[in-house]
């Protein structure tokens, strides 16, 4: 082998071991670029599953509320409901009062209602005729006042208005009605609903 052949052969052995070299680290950077992308696919996999549970408890959570708001609703348009039953029952019992307990009703709501002694009641066309005069009546007699009943009749369907010289006290059953719901109201759920009024009295103790 002469000069030549030497120099030749040391060029290619010398060029062998830097591809080699070139070779050795291309696949140690693409074994650390494929592991550095494997770790971050198995992050960003984990990422996205924590939060598709993270997501999915939420709108769990979301549900769970929203059906206890619902029912909720639900469950107070029923009991408003039952109130609102309970005090057009009321009203109903006292239009269906008999006639002597209705008379005795009246006459004392008169004589609560009579500041001077000496109004007029004014009642519906019904009870007029029924028993406006024996009313008054017994309001003058039983309670010493001096009403007179009025010759014009108005628009109720219980009750009377009881006119003064400058004062006018409405004595209708639905006003009487609807004041005495701003008092009773709570009263009246508790008889409604007594284990609504349990429940709380279990969390007070």
């Amino acid at each position: 082998m002469n000069g030549i052949e030497r120099i030749t052969q040391r060029i290619a052995l010398d060029a062998q071991e830097q591809v080699n070299d070139i070779l050795r680290k291309g696949r140690d950077e693409a074994s650390a670029i494929t592991e550095r992308f494997r770790a971050q696919a198995d992050g960003e996999r984990t990422t996205l599953s924590e939060r598709n549970e993270k997501a999915a408890a939420e709108r769990e959570e979301r549900l769970v509320s929203m059906a206890h708001m619902e029912a909720r609703k639900v469950t107070l348009a029923a009991r408003q409901e039952m109130v609102e039953a309970a005090y057009a029952r009321a009203l109903e019992l006292l239009h269906d009062m008999p006639e002597h307990v209705y008379i005795d009703v009246l006459a004392k709501l008169m004589a609560e209602a009579s500041a001077g002694g000496r109004e007029e009641a004014v009642f519906s066309k019904k009870d007029r005729a029924r028993v406006g005069q024996k009313a008054v009546d017994a309001a003058n007699k039983k309670y010493g006042k001096a009403i007179t009943l009025s010759e014009s009749t108005a628009d109720i369907s219980g009750g009377f208005i009881l006119k003064g010289r400058n004062v006018e006290v409405n004595c209708t059953f639905e006003t009487l009605v609807r004041l005495q719901r701003a008092e009773t109201a709570g009263a009246v759920v508790r008889t409604l609903f007594p284990e609504k009024t349990e429940l709380r009295k279990a969390s007070a103790s």
